[in-house]
């Protein structure tokens, strides 16, 4: 091990001490961004080299989240903005995912697909919905995986599963509108029964959410970190962790 290696080991046993006995979120979301740019970085001409590479930190990210006693994570593998992108670059990476999500059920994760199935090629959303089906029961650590995911998207099919579900009872559209509520809409959410997330990392440099979890992210802290989303170390976690901990959470009161 280099004087390098050394003292990085060293700065991330320091950082996880100073988490002893601080606030450590319950929900974690991730906008895991910057593949592509990562592959450029690294001289890569196919781009896919870095969802590749992506993909892999996955399940790093995951088990860093487990040591730390985080419960949810959310992670944005890829937004209905992103459906529009060339076939060539677009078939790949639903492979990838597909491969991703199958690796998660072999290693025992309780998956979560979030997302508007119905936007995503058929065997890809099959893939998602036999993770949902025979993770449901897995202890731990719940992985919600955003493919095929928007903020508005996910806010208008609430609404829309709201309408549907009242009136399949017979409500009518004024009684509906006298009882309707922000937890009515809640309770339809791709994330409905789960705690909100206390907080939100973003990779890459970008500071934006891009329709990252607009409804339950309203309360959320957030994380802006440069470091490309393959490049993402146990130790940027940590500091995203950290400062999390410092900050007072007054929920606008």
């Amino acid at each position: 091990m280099g004087f390098r290696d050394l003292a990085y080991r060293l700065y991330e046993r320091r950082l996880e001490a100073s988490l002893s006995g601080k606030a450590i979120p319950r929900h974690v979301g991730v906008m895991c961004d910057g593949n592509r740019r990562w592959a450029r970085s690294a001289g890569h001409t196919d781009v896919n080299k870095g969802h590749l590479k992506g993909a892999d930190k996955i399940f790093e990210l995951l088990q860093w989240c487990k040591q730390s006693g985080v419960e949810v994570v959310t992670l944005w593998l890829l937004s209905t903005d992103n459906l529009t992108r060339p076939r060539q670059e677009l078939d790949p990476l639903l492979l990838i995912i597909e491969d991703t999500v199958n690796d998660l059920i072999d290693e025992g994760w309780h998956v979560n697909p979030m997302g508007a199935l119905d936007l995503l090629p058929d065997h890809t959303a099959r893939v998602l919905k036999h993770a949902a089906e025979v993770t449901s029961h897995n202890p731990g650590l719940l992985v919600n995986v955003a493919v095929g995911y928007g903020g508005r998207r996910e806010i208008a099919d609430a609404v829309r599963s709201l309408l549907v579900d009242h009136a399949s009872k017979g409500t009518t559209i004024e009684q509906l509108a006298d009882a309707v509520d922000v937890e009515h809409i809640a309770e339809h959410l791709y994330t409905a029964g789960q705690p909100d997330p206390d907080l939100v990392i973003r990779t890459s440099g970008e500071q934006r959410l891009g329709g990252f979890l607009l409804w339950q992210s309203t309360h959320s802290e957030f994380y802006f970190c440069d470091a490309y989303w393959p490049a993402f170390r146990r130790v940027d976690f940590l500091r995203a962790l950290r400062s999390y901990s410092e900050r007072n959470r007054r929920y606008g009161s």
